[in-house]
């Protein structure tokens, strides 16, 4: 192993171009001739369109053109799609109404798009939107998750009665009931995870142009792969063959799920190109993003537990309710359903189970992939529940999951919601973390902080994930004439260090130092397929595409490397970029070998071509990292303020390619995770209106909000099922953190009698709980 290979803690190579101004994000990207879009947004969430009238706003110095949705429909625009819908149960579809990328006869949501103004400068276009006036007459709005299915509420679609796009179940119905039936006690949680909005860094961004003589489009956008939004643009709204249809990603600043996705504004900038013939930029502004990017969780469920009278669970059976919003965005309702049902068995060996998902519209903004997407809400869901069962039985919170923990002995191992999981010591994992925050001190340290008047709880959550291995994934390697390397892959960094990464696979693999390496993102061009980043895929994927690419190049220079050795090709090894015939000390160099494969004369002709080559691989089986999540805080009881004392964590992700990354990717998941469970919380009123539109009134997690996160990662059990040995650690981070803090504040509050507390956790919901419980108990 290298100082620069797999498992060292090689800090990023790509900081030294960010920290001194030389990335380059979409508002950076600048074209002679440009030009500036603008959406006019609806006020309403709910509301007929009776007529626009443009005229005054095309009047406008600069103007170039204010378009409505009959614009689209004349050139032929498709609707913005949605491309997985999931078989329902009982043989139904998922309803899946149109989303036209202006709004047709009726808007749906607040900052539903309703006209595009395109003017020469930004602030022409900014002030034609204002002038664009349209008549709305308003309808009831429906916002609330829990109830939107219920009769008598508004319809936002008419084609989805009650609301209702999907029903969808998993597991055996049958064999759940009968487990419930003979339980000796069952526990019940109803809660809610409540929906969050994404607020990455960098807003998202679209620069659209149209070259009429090709009849190619050219699209400059943040996103998460490039190659994943090309078909959807070409074959399914522009309609054109694919090499007409062009997508290039620069740097991006943060992505979490929700740059995944094609939005309107992507359409109306090509579209608006095309009719212009001149490029069209839209720059998200804050505002626009609390009102237009996708959101994350909003789920309601009733969540059960049968167990015996040993504590061992029999079964688990969940009834969730899912929003999806007005619309169904890209991959909505996969994520409540195909991503979230397959983790309700936990890390636990639960005989049975069943889940049934009900998908719902509400006037909100549409809800899609939020880091983790489906597996942080079953990790909250299970491990809420096997809290609230093992308060309810009177066993020790650790004790109940040891005795329903998989044994590391029976891996691999199949839930009862048709995961196998290949590896992994989850009892140990917890011991680790118990052992690192003092687990058996703590009760001393519980009574100390009543003496101070405070509330002390300590919380855990025992967390699993599936996730790396999905898709496809293609690299091309180049071995240049000065033994530098190139690199091209199909994955898409939003600041995970995407490059320091692959960096240090290739300085592995090849011997070369990091800044001998090049690596190239984000131009749909450059490959004939890439699957981009999301569920925790790119080390696993691009990894795998890396290598085999790498080999390839082995192979050809290794020929090269037998004519300059007067060796046999088959008697050349290759190792940390050396040659060597095999039993000799003859030797040369891939340095040596790429500049002899570029400008030799005396090299055979078939030897004369360059030192690269590309591998694409298709999905395998898929990886399962876990950990646990320790939590230890103190709540004051007169005011409900929280204050995090001490929070570790021990992961499992197989093999660490780079344990500084890896920490950073926890540590950020974490506070995020955290900051869903004390803070985060997106509000509609009960006209659909959004009232946390803004970082006045929506609370994202500071500095001072989060405690050190104490890490520990183990490699003790490797992957087996992926011949890199890793298991993905992107999102785990935002897996564990929140059912780990609301179970240490019900674990500080249980003293008073509380049983569950919903997320957000804020001091005025603690403060209130807190009065209540102590009524009660003075009533009593």
């Amino acid at each position: 192993m290298g100082r620069f290979g797999v498992g060292q803690g090689l800090r990023r190579v790509e900081d030294s171009r960010f920290l001194t101004g030389q990335g380059r994000y979409s508002d950076d990207i600048q074209f002679e001739g440009q030009t500036y879009g603008v959406l006019v947004r609806s006020p309403f969430a709910h509301a007929e369109i009776k007529s626009i009238d443009l005229e005054e706003a095309k009047a406008v110095p600069g103007v170039l053109g204010v378009y409505t949705v009959d614009d689209l429909d004349a050139d032929g625009v498709g609707n913005v799609p949605c491309i997985v819908p999931m078989p329902g149960k009982g043989g139904t579809k998922t309803i899946m109404p149109p989303r036209p990328a202006l709004a047709r006869g009726r808007v749906r949501h607040v900052g539903d798009g309703v006209a595009f103004v395109v003017a020469e400068t930004a602030t022409a276009a900014r002030d034609a939107a204002e002038l664009v006036m349209v008549d709305y007459d308003p309808l009831p709005a429906v916002t609330d998750t829990k109830t939107a299915k219920d009769p008598g509420q508004p319809q936002v679609w008419d084609e989805a009665p009650n609301n209702t796009s999907l029903v969808w179940e998993m597991g055996d119905e049958a064999a759940t009931k009968a487990a419930f039936d003979k339980a000796h006690h069952v526990t019940r949680l109803e809660f809610v995870n409540n929906r969050v909005i994404v607020n990455a860094m960098e807003p998202r961004a679209a620069i659209g142009d149209y070259d009429a003589a090709s009849e190619t489009f050219t699209l400059h956008t943040v996103s998460q792969g490039s190659h994943r939004m090309l078909p959807l643009l070409a074959d399914m709204i522009f309609k054109v063959p694919k090499e007409k249809m062009h997508v290039i990603t620069p740097d991006v600043g943060g992505g979490f799920g929700m740059k995944i996705f094609v939005y309107p504004e992507t359409v109306l900038v090509l579209f608006a190109a095309r009719r212009l013939g001149r490029p069209v930029r839209w720059i998200s502004e804050r505002g626009e993003a609390f009102l237009s990017d996708t959101q994350g969780r909003d789920h309601v469920t009733l969540a059960e537990l049968a167990t015996d009278e040993n504590g061992k669970a029999l079964g688990i059976r969940v009834t969730t309710t899912a929003n999806m919003g007005a619309y169904l965005s890209n991959f909505a309702p996969f994520i409540p359903t195909g991503c979230y049902a397959p983790m309700l068995s936990g890390l636990y060996t639960f005989p049975t189970g069943y889940a049934e998902v009900t998908t719902v519209f509400t006037n909100t903004v549409p809800v899609d992939a939020y880091r983790g997407a489906g597996r942080p809400e079953a990790a909250y869901l299970v491990e809420r529940l096997m809290d609230a069962a093992a308060r309810d039985i009177g066993m020790a919170p650790d004790e109940f999951r040891r005795r329903n923990f998989i044994p590391k002995e029976q891996m691999p191992y199949t839930t009862a919601f048709e995961q196998t999981y290949d590896s992994g010591d989850f009892a140990g994992l917890l011991q680790r973390g118990q052992e690192a925050i003092d687990f058996a001190g703590f009760e001393a340290r519980r009574a100390e902080a009543a003496k101070a008047g405070k509330l002390r709880g300590l919380g855990f959550a025992c967390y699993g994930e599936v996730c790396g291995s999905n898709g496809e994934e293609t690299a091309r390697l180049k071995v240049k004439d000065d033994g530098g390397v190139e690199l091209w892959i199909g994955t898409q960094t939003n600041g995970q260090g995407h490059f320091t990464a692959y960096t240090q696979l290739l300085a592995d693999k090849l011997g070369v130092e990091p800044d001998q390496v090049t690596i190239h993102q984000g131009d749909s061009r450059d490959l004939p397929q890439g699957g981009g980043t999301g569920g925790s895929r790119s080390l696993l994927m691009g990894g795998q595409a890396l290598d085999g690419a790498a080999d390839k190049v082995i192979e050809r220079s290794r020929k090269v490397a037998g004519h300059l050795l007067e060796a046999a090709e088959a008697d050349i090894e290759f190792q940390e970029g050396v040659f060597t015939v095999a039993g000799t000390d003859k030797t040369v160099t891939l340095t040596e070998v790429a500049k002899a494969a570029y400008g030799d004369e005396t090299l055979p002709e078939e030897m004369k071509e360059p030192l690269e080559d590309q591998h694409h691989i298709v999905a395998g089986a898929q990886t399962y990292p876990n950990g646990s999540h320790l939590c230890e805080l103190e709540v004051d009881p007169e005011t409900g303020a929280v204050k995090l004392l001490r929070y570790v964590v021990v992961d499992d992700f197989g093999v660490v390619v780079n344990p500084l990354l890896a920490a950073g990717q926890v540590h950020g998941g974490a506070a995020q995770g955290i900051g869903q469970a004390l803070l985060e919380h997106t509000v509609y009123d009960g006209d659909g209106q959004l009232l946390t539109g803004s970082f006045m009134d929506y609370t994202m997690p500071r500095a001072d909000d989060l405690p050190s996160i104490e890490l520990t990662m183990v490699e003790d059990t490797p992957c087996t099922t992926n011949p890199m040995g890793v298991k993905g650690a992107g999102e785990a981070g935002a897996i564990g953190s929140c059912p780990a803090v609301i179970n240490a504040l019900v674990d500080a509050l249980a003293p008073l009698g509380i049983r569950h507390v919903d997320m957000p956790a804020t001091p005025e919901k603690l403060w209130r709980a807190i009065q209540d419980a102590r009524q009660q108990e003075a009533a009593e």
